[in-house]
């Protein structure tokens, strides 16, 4: 009997170590001892400065005239609560990354989940949903070298240049080059904040606040969706993850992008919609006078295009680790300094932001597009997902064992139904203003050259 368990026990210990081996083998990247390009090179500050530039650069920016829309107090809880559920399911995503070490991206997650239609349907939502966050930077790009240059060339020519500098900047194979520009990038709005707040200050109150809002639930979600689409960052996290030196330190990354970007948002919300009231408009940094408005324009094109440029890599390094990387199987051009890896690189590249070009300009409801995108995809990517990921981590007999994992599996499965909601409802509010934008003849035609600025 003692013989009987003690081999019992060897052979759970063999499993164990043969599971581990596999899980090395299986790495993103697999041995970089002599690889010419290392990926895993970021210590966890940089990943929390990657995750802070791509998260909120454009999310903060909308903050103030959602508080405008729905009111101070329900502002307030919306980005205090969403804020806190957006913490756990970002955790949840890097357990799922510890326990699965190969996942690069949310097609190696749906792969795990549902097999190769998984890998499929959601490398390919993931793909789509970041090509349109690159557009919405383009985008945002021309209205920012626009109300710098008070409209004095065509916009289509300014959204080209954003495309072109975010092409550029993308280039660089690994993260943890573009992390020194993300530090950049969130001096940059935090500067350019400071500078809106210290002008709506000097300004003095432009009209009364709202506690209470009377609107339609279409235009107050709308609303809300800004909210979520600022905790959007989730996207991109088993990536960042994936190139950490240490993925065990990644809690201490996704803490420190939390408490900073709720804070933030926070602040610069109340500080200017109290300033400005209903007068709010968004971007945030159109409510200064003109040279004010200029001056905060100026200073945020970094964090504009380099938090473009996160999302670009990310974009492109999914669909090139899908190209030379096969059931396991790394082809020697994802490590070295081939002719074959860099043109496929560059190409993919370009191809993201001809495309993210392209969207930005040809479609004229563009902003109200990205609520759709957004609601489909930022729904599930920062919120439902995570609780699928939960379940499939906890064995069906764990559920409901006490009562601490009774209320675990009912907060989960609550996330998942949040995601469902919040794509449904979010949908009907973003198509609802698309129709109301063409009844009232607010879209401007593809590839216009009238002034975009503010």
């Amino acid at each position: 009997m003692r013989r009987s368990h003690s081999i019992d026990a060897k052979h759970e210990k063999q499993e164990h170590a043969d599971v581990q081996a596999h899980d090395a083998a299986f790495d993103v990247y697999g041995d970089e001892d002599s690889a010419e390009i290392k990926y895993r090179t970021m210590v966890w500050w940089k990943a929390a400065a990657l995750m802070l530039a791509e998260t909120v650069s454009l999310g903060i920016l909308s903050i103030p005239s959602v508080f405008a829309t729905i009111g101070l107090p329900a502002g307030i809880i919306l980005v205090v609560g969403l804020g806190a559920v957006a913490t756990a399911t970002g955790y949840m995503i890097g357990l799922f990354k510890l326990r699965y070490p190969h996942v690069h991206n949310m097609a190696d997650a749906g792969e795990i989940l549902a097999g190769p239609i998984g890998r499929e349907v959601l490398g390919a939502a993931q793909v789509v949903f970041m090509i349109f966050i690159c557009g919405s930077h383009v985008l945002t790009g021309l209205i920012a070298f626009d109300t710098i240059t008070a409209g004095a060339s065509c916009s289509v020519l300014w959204a080209g240049v954003s495309a072109i500098i975010c092409l550029v900047l993308t280039i660089p194979r690994t993260l943890s080059g573009i992390s020194y520009m993300s530090v950049a990038s969130f001096i940059s709005i935090i500067t350019a904040v400071m500078i809106t707040m210290i002008g709506v200050g000097i300004a003095g109150p432009q009209g009364g606040l709202k506690t209470t809002a009377d609107l339609s639930f279409a235009r107050g979600f709308l609303a809300v969706t800004d909210i979520i689409f600022a905790y959007a960052g989730h996207v991109a996290f088993f990536t960042f993850i994936s190139e950490m030196k240490e993925p065990q330190d990644f809690g201490k990354a996704l803490y420190m992008l939390q408490i900073a970007d709720t804070a933030l948002y926070l602040i610069v919300g109340v500080v200017v919609y109290a300033y400005t009231g209903a007068t709010t408009v968004s971007p945030a940094l159109g409510n200064t006078g003109p040279m004010l408005r200029k001056i905060s324009y100026g200073i945020a094109l970094p964090t504009i295009l380099i938090a473009g440029v996160i999302n670009g890599h990310v974009c492109a390094k999914l669909v090139f680790i899908r190209i030379f990387r096969r059931k396991g199987v790394h082809s020697r051009h994802m490590t070295t300094h081939s002719w074959t890896g860099w043109l496929t690189w560059i190409a993919i590249c370009a191809a993201i932001w001809a495309l993210a070009f392209v969207i930005a300009e040809v479609i004229p409801f563009f902003n109200d597009l990205l609520g759709v995108i957004s609601s489909v995809f930022a729904s599930w990517f920062t919120y439902g997902i995570s609780g699928i990921f939960w379940f499939h981590l906890t064995p069906r007999e764990e559920r409901w064992t006490t009562w601490r994992q009774k209320l675990k599996t009912i907060f989960w499965a609550s996330i998942i139904l949040m995601g469902a909601l919040i794509m449904v409802a979010g949908l009907y509010s973003s198509i609802n203003s698309i129709i109301e934008g063409y009844r009232d003849g607010a879209f401007p035609g593809p590839f216009t050259c009238m002034n975009m600025g503010l």
